[in-house]
This record gives C-alpha cells, structure tokens and sequence, in this order.
C-alpha cells in the first residue's frame, strides 16, 4: 500500500505528479519530483479513511439528496418493470418526527429496532435481486466449470 501511495498524487499540489511530467499547482524551484508532506503520503496514516479523490457534488452539481432521489426512482422503475411487487408498504406520507428521549414507554428497545431494520433491509435486497434477474435478458451463468459438468 505504501509504494502504490508513493507514485499516487494526493492533491493538485502534490510534488508526486512531477513524476508524471505534471507541473503541480503552487510548484516552486526547490519543488522535489516524488517527495510529498502531506498527512496522505505519511506512513502512519496509511488506511485511514478520507476523501482522496474529488467529491461528486463539484461536478455534477448534484447533492447527497439528488442522487439519493435517483437511485430510489431507479430502483421503483425497475421493480415496476419486473412486475416485483416491494415487500413493504412505500409511504410518502406526511410525517410528523419528534426524537426520543430515555424511557420513553412506547419506544421498542434498541436491539429490536436494530433487527427490524435487518430484516428489512435483506427484505429490500432480495425484492430488488428478484427484479434484476426478471429483466435480465438469460440467467447468469454461475457454474464453476462452465460446460463441463455434463
């Protein structure tokens, strides 16, 4: 991991893209090709996470919310083309939200909302498996051997 970070850029103005005959922004003569300070490049911060790359918002002009939009109407569209019929009840109702607070008598405990949202997050996934494989075209070819077994 340290040597693939060695030749990775980790900024624009990371003296690594001199490597790769890159002039960096903010480059100054004394500038070493390769040799970079910043925190990414330290071995002891090897594997810790952080955005190294750039976020999809300053380019697609999209927030969290906007892609989260999609991906839900893409998913409804393909449930709908394969005919799946969710099982759960989609309810964009209007809501009215208020937090919990310590005792609340009417409040599950933590550990079965925490399974019910297991439940219904395997639920999800297997309604959306389903439609994916009833609108795929063949099935998937998932034999280890491929034409062999006879």
């Amino acid at each position: 991991m340290a040597a693939e970070l060695a030749v990775t850029p980790c900024s624009p103005r990371c003296p690594i893209w001199l490597l790769y005959g890159i002039e960096p922004k903010g480059a100054r003569p004394g500038t070493t090709p390769g040799h970079c300070k910043g925190k990414a490049h330290k071995p002891e911060h090897l594997g810790i996470g952080g955005r190294r790359v750039l976020v999809s918002r300053k380019w697609s002009n999209k927030s969290l919310s906007d892609h989260r939009a999609e991906r839900t109407a893409f998913v409804r569209q393909l449930l709908d083309r394969a005919g799946v019929q969710p099982a759960y009840a989609v309810d964009d109702g209007p809501f009215s939200w208020e937090t919990t607070r310590p005792g609340d008598s009417d409040v599950p405990p933590r550990t079965v909302l925490l399974l019910h949202a297991i439940n219904q997050r395997s639920r999800w996934r297997a309604d959306y498996d389903a439609a994916v494989l009833a609108t795929s075209d063949a099935p998937p070819d998932r034999s280890a051997t491929r034409d062999h077994a006879a």
